[in-house]
């Protein structure tokens, strides 16, 4: 599967654009659940949208590096951002072809993000070796069984990376808390079928 960021911009700016609102506002449930009991420190939100789950981290203490490849939908999320503009950064980049710097960040937070299959894992690597000694990786995904009964046109499963994929390649510098496959926590959005979330937390030895 190729990877072309300038068409994967246009597609999702072009998404926000066909709504003044595309998700609910809320953070999503399972950054709720698992971070509520997280230390404050620096995170970083993968894709990010409409900065839902970035505020939530901000307004809980933590310094927060907020990163989508749209522009429409950081300039939404900085909008919202006033009360909290010292403790969040929102930039554009496109994670899947430029990593995050290694060990800079307390909390890495994956919700939904389609991170497609790389030769040598390489996206997925430069998101695990963002974790600092400590940190914590959280990582959640549609339950893949949910999304083959209901598969968008043209969504091929095989090229992304999903919760099983994932786990194994963590080893033995890392502490799974969670893997598991689980009800949402919130009504899916409209006209969609995900009823379960697979969620992935894990934290790195110091």
């Amino acid at each position: 599967m190729t990877h072309d960021s300038r068409q994967d911009a246009q597609h999702w700016d072009e998404m926000y654009r066909s709504r003044d609102q595309v998700f609910s506002g809320n953070p999503n449930g399972v950054l709720v659940t698992e971070a509520a009991d997280l230390p404050p420190g620096r995170a970083l939100d993968v894709g990010c949208g409409e900065g839902a789950d970035a505020l939530w981290l901000a307004r809980r203490g933590w310094h927060v590096t907020a990163v989508d490849i749209s522009e429409v939908a950081l300039r939404r999320a900085a909008a919202a951002a006033a009360d909290v503009q010292d403790r969040v950064s929102f930039t554009r980049a496109d994670l899947l072809t430029t990593p995050p710097r290694a060990g800079a960040f307390d909390l890495v937070s994956v919700q939904y993000f389609p991170l497609t299959r790389r030769s040598g894992h390489a996206a997925l690597r430069g998101l695990l070796d963002a974790v600092a000694p400590g940190g914590t990786l959280l990582l959640a995904t549609h339950a893949l069984a949910d999304l083959a009964r209901h598969q968008p046109e043209g969504f091929d499963p095989d090229d992304y990376y999903w919760l099983d994929d994932i786990a194994p390649l963590l080893g033995p510098d890392w502490d799974i808390l969670v893997d598991e496959t689980r009800p949402r926590v919130a009504p899916p959005p409209a006209g969609t079928h995900h009823a379960r979330d697979s969620v992935l937390r894990a934290r790195r030895l110091p």
